[in-house]
């Protein structure tokens, strides 16, 4: 069947009549950042403490954009009778990003995650000599490097967090002051309880022990508190030849009877 002429133009016209029914979306940089992927290729980040200084990154580097410097220093040995041992100290790492073409060579052959890629690109200078970034500018960037996604939720926890984390936590145990040892605070504690009488077992000493006479409880042989002892007479009781109250003693008359004297004057 042979084509409708003008149907080319047609759908073409109806292509620009759809689009220009849309509202257009502007990023309005620099105002408001661009959301770049977590992979995105920006810059090179620097972990300066994962770096040996083992020069792989520099041979492998199609463009030799990578400097390094470093010296040698001796280690004293952490053992006593031990032997010296040198390492070597960086001194310089810089990357020539006006030759670099960022293939990402250096960051997969480095052996001890050392180099990343972070998604930042506002590095643009005025003089192109000025593209030749030391290791401090570098260090600022590894700050920016994005934690790649799990794979798997039983995947093992990114390089990048955990060379992060253990520096921190490094660093942290340099600054606080040493805490107390659990074996330091047993011994508080043993030196606290009452230590056991050399001898006696575990059953002797876990025996209740008899309760201790209380103080309105009187000790054997000892009378309670108003309770006459034996002999003793009590206070109502009259010792033997003593009359009892209200009974006159013998040679004594009472209040109703005369005396001999009254009598005779009656």
């Amino acid at each position: 069947m042979a084509p409708i002429p003008g149907s080319g133009l047609a759908k073409g016209l109806a292509v620009t009549l759809r689009t220009m029914t849309k509202k257009s979306v502007t990023a309005q940089y620099p105002d408001v950042q661009p959301e770049l992927p977590p992979r995105s290729r920006g810059v090179i980040g620097l972990f300066e403490e994962n770096c040996t200084v083992c020069m792989l990154c520099a041979r492998e580097c199609p463009d030799w954009c990578i400097y390094i410097d470093s010296h040698k220093e001796t280690v004293p040995p952490a053992a006593p009778g031990g032997r010296e041992r040198s390492r070597n100290v960086l001194d310089r790492f810089a990357i020539d990003f006006s030759l670099c073409m960022y293939c990402g060579i250096c960051i997969e052959v480095c052996p001890f995650d050392a180099l990343f890629w972070s998604p930042e690109f506002e590095y643009a200078e005025t003089d192109i000599r000025d593209l030749t970034h030391e290791r401090d500018k570098l260090r600022e960037w590894m700050w920016t490097v994005p934690a790649p996604p799990a794979l798997d939720p039983g995947a093992e926890e990114p390089k990048e967090l955990a060379a992060a984390r253990k520096a921190a936590e490094k660093l942290a145990a340099q600054q606080t002051p040493p805490a107390t040892t659990p074996h330091a605070d047993e011994q508080a504690r043993a030196a606290e309880q009452p230590t056991r009488p050399q001898g006696a077992s575990k059953q002797q000493t876990d025996q209740p022990k008899p309760d201790a006479p209380r103080a309105d409880q009187p000790t054997p042989g000892e009378s309670k508190p108003g309770q006459a002892t034996p002999g003793q007479p009590t206070s109502d009781q009259p010792t033997p030849g003593q009359p009892k109250p209200g009974q006159p003693t013998p040679g004594q008359p009472t209040s109703g009877q005369p005396t001999p004297e009254q009598e005779g004057q009656e």
